[in-house]
């Protein structure tokens, strides 16, 4: 998407904001019937099988139309320019607010979360911007390990104390000075996998960064991943439970989210490598049965709709091959449950085999 290349200055994002309105107001001078607002719509993958879809050139798929002759469509107007207001509101006071602070401003006609959250993606891709409309997420994701970086003034020195944990950044447009003697990054799904690894000392032994998301990670989490891996060039690992919950985690990483599909190809870590957990883990490492658990139908359904992704066939056949084999076996298994070896096992067998046997995908 043009424009999505550098991130603007709010004096710019303000002049966006004033030439928008303007459109607007001047639209709605005239016939209602003829006044149109176009979203463009973008998509990261689809399900066609044919293997001739084009989802990985990250351009519009197509046109969504609001008019004024829907009266959903007037609420989302109504709705769109409010949250447009408080944007230009923070970008000229110099302040920052939450998604949340925007939804309590308007309760009553916002209605629900998800409703502020679609005007903001809305109005990213009517401005061509990138995350710099000062409207930040409540940050969620976590990191440790041999890594310092400032932001906005501030030093965070993971260094000093490599297993201990350091929330993500939300302002990543101000983490500056990123140092790093790690050797790679690990990527792990949930807090209980990464609070084992820091109590098992993993990153002081290991030299390296753990980062979680605590399960589907937010874009500060993700924004922050993908900027420490331009900066420091370091091989990436991910590592998820083994079932379709962990699988879908696993592509937000590497291929984006269907909800931020407009910025997937800022967002998408292309090289990230899949070290498990694998279904042909359950023999490799001998998992005894009592922690293998049926696949819902829920489950099996979910998989069959990953299976369709154009992506999977097109860029990671071999994932396509171990989600298959998933649903062929019929069972799941979480991460914790290579702890009925020993508590350490993840730390001390389990991950290490897999980076020294390259034994990842």
């Amino acid at each position: 998407m043009e424009g999505n290349n550098s991130i603007s200055r709010p004096s710019d994002m303000l002049i966006r904001i004033r030439d928008f309105t303007r459109s607007i107001i001047k639209g709605m001078c005239k016939e209602q019937s003829s006044f149109v607002v176009h979203i463009d719509r973008f998509r990261n993958y689809c399900t066609d099988s044919s293997g001739h879809c084009c989802c990985s050139s990250y351009t519009a798929k197509g046109k969504e139309l609001i008019t004024l002759q829907r009266e959903c469509h007037v609420h989302r107007l109504d709705v769109l320019l409010r949250v447009l207001l408080i944007v230009q509101q923070l970008l000229q006071e110099n302040k920052h607010g939450s998604k949340r602070d925007i939804f309590y401003m308007h309760p009553s006609v916002f209605r629900e979360q998800s409703v502020v959250d679609r005007a903001i993606n809305d109005i990213c891709i009517l401005l061509q911007c990138r995350h710099n409309l000062n409207v930040v997420s409540v940050g969620k994701g976590l990191v440790m390990g041999w890594l310092r970086f400032s932001e906005a003034g501030r030093i965070f020195d993971c260094i000093n104390s490599p297993n201990s944990a350091h929330p993500v950044p939300v302002n990543v447009e101000e983490v500056k000075d990123i140092m790093s003697v790690a050797k790679y990054i690990l990527i792990v799904e949930k807090e209980s996998v990464f609070q084992r690894l820091s109590n098992d000392q993993f990153c002081k032994k290991n030299q390296c960064i753990v980062i979680t998301g605590r399960g589907y990670p937010d874009v500060p989490t993700r924004r922050f991943l993908r900027l420490i891996i331009e900066k420091l060039c370091l091989p990436t690992y991910c590592l998820v439970d083994c079932d379709p919950y962990g699988f879908d985690i696993l592509t937000t990483y590497r291929f984006g989210s269907m909800q931020m599909a407009f910025d997937a190809k800022f967002l998408r870590i292309s090289n990230i490598q899949w070290i498990g957990v694998f279904i042909s883990d359950v023999d490799r490492f001998s998992l005894p049965q009592h922690c293998l658990l049926p696949l819902t139908n829920e489950d099996k359904s979910r998989t069959e709709a990953l299976l369709r992704r154009c992506y999977l066939e097109r860029e990671v056949p071999e994932w396509r091959l171990e989600l298959e084999l998933l649903l062929q076996r019929g069972v799941k298994f979480e991460i914790e449950a290579l702890s009925a070896h020993s508590l350490s096992f993840l730390s001390e067998v389990y991950v290490p085999s897999k980076l020294k046997g390259e034994l990842q995908m």
